[in-house]
């Protein structure tokens, strides 16, 4: 489906007229050419993203070393208009022991310069270089975000934390959150439940649940699409092998509330509160609108080592959640790795994640 539409004249010509200065002169073809091209990038400007990816790349220096050619076909046959990554793995600026700058990637020794030059060089190459990157990194090589927004669809502003006034970045680098003219875009790493009933694992996503919940009640001015490695599988269907899930356990260890136990990401406490978000802010799951049926192909996002006890058990953990009021204009929203072979997840264990809308009525000259 074409993206722009030019007027047409009486004629049948789309061709943009050139206005001379006089009535008497022809039109300078150069100055012409000149207004059609600024004419054309202006409303190139005022149109908004329509193809999503989502991918949780598990380390994009890996994959740029490793996975970088395939990954491409992919990107360049699917063409989406954002990218949005979690786990990016790179480390913030800054020297040891100073403060960090988690909106750039580390350079100060020659092994940090090195990686930064491989990272940046793999994304100046087509199809990557027609888009624009932001970044927010972790101190270390953990965790981090990433988001790619073709140049032609600028935000009108980009923040890094739920608190949209803050300058700061979220710590672990775990939120970009852009803002277009008639919605706003989040990609997200959402932090791992974990096992146990610690500070860094039942107690941080408790928090960071209650502190989302907050963020999507609040979002009422704009039509809200969050995406990401959002670590939760919200219904049995969402799993591979619920019993298998339900039953997990690290070292023996069972936490004394029963709606903490099982899989991270499949407990009973985290899938309530993630229900809990989805029904105070309005949001639906675009893939589960569209598909409801359960799909052991085609139909998880992440996948256990082909190695081991979890060969075959797989995980829908990475959405799209999209306002209510968009629902009308979704066209698709696909998971592109298949198999418990990893087919598509691009050396990744999460493959990637996509979503296309129609254009809106503004978009389409609709008033």
């Amino acid at each position: 489906m074409k993206r722009f539409f030019q007027p047409m004249d009486k004629n049948g010509s789309s061709k943009k007229q050139a206005i001379s200065a006089t009535t008497d002169q022809p039109p300078n073809s150069a100055e012409a050419a000149a207004e059609g091209e600024e004419a054309e990038e202006t409303k190139q400007e005022k149109k908004e993203p329509l193809k999503f990816i989502t991918w949780n790349a598990n380390s994009l220096l890996l994959r740029t070393k490793n996975n970088w050619p395939e990954f491409s076909k992919f990107v360049t046959a699917l063409d989406p208009d954002v990218i949005a990554i979690q786990e990016v793995r790179m480390p913030a600026a800054g020297s040891k022991d100073a403060p960090k700058n988690p909106g750039e990637l580390k350079d100060d020794t020659s092994s940090s310069r090195a990686e930064k030059q491989s990272l940046l060089r793999a994304l100046s190459i087509p199809p990557f270089g027609t888009y624009q990157v932001w970044w927010s990194l972790s101190d270390s090589k953990y965790a981090g975000t990433a988001l790619l927004v073709k140049k032609c669809y600028q935000p009108k502003k980009i923040s890094f934390s739920l608190d949209q006034a803050a300058k700061k970045h979220e710590l672990d680098g775990r939120i970009i959150l852009a803002e277009f003219e008639s919605f706003r875009f989040l990609n997200t790493y959402v932090p791992n439940n974990g096992w146990k009933e610690e500070e860094t694992s039942f107690v941080r996503r408790r928090k960071w649940d209650k502190r989302m919940l907050d963020f999507v009640v609040q979002q009422s001015d704009k039509p809200l699409i969050w995406c990401g490695d959002l670590n939760v599988s919200h219904e049995e269907i969402d799993v591979s092998h619920p019993d298998f899930f339900s039953a997990a356990k690290l070292n023996g260890y069972l936490p004394p509330n029963k709606e903490d136990r099982g899989q991270p990401g499949f407990t009973i406490s985290e899938r309530r509160r993630f229900g809990a978000i989805l029904k105070e802010g309005k949001l639906l799951d675009a893939y589960r609108y569209i598909h409801k049926q359960k799909d052991m192909d085609c139909g998880f996002s992440w996948s256990g080592n082909p190695v081991g006890k979890y060969r075959g058990k797989r995980m829908r953990i990475d959405y799209f959640l999209v306002a209510e009021k968009l629902k009308d204009r979704i066209i698709s929203c696909q998971m592109h790795g298949r198999g418990i072979e990893l087919e598509g997840f691009y050396g990744s264990d999460h493959c990637p994640v996509s979503l296309e809308l129609s254009p809106s009525e503004t978009d389409l000259g609709v008033s």
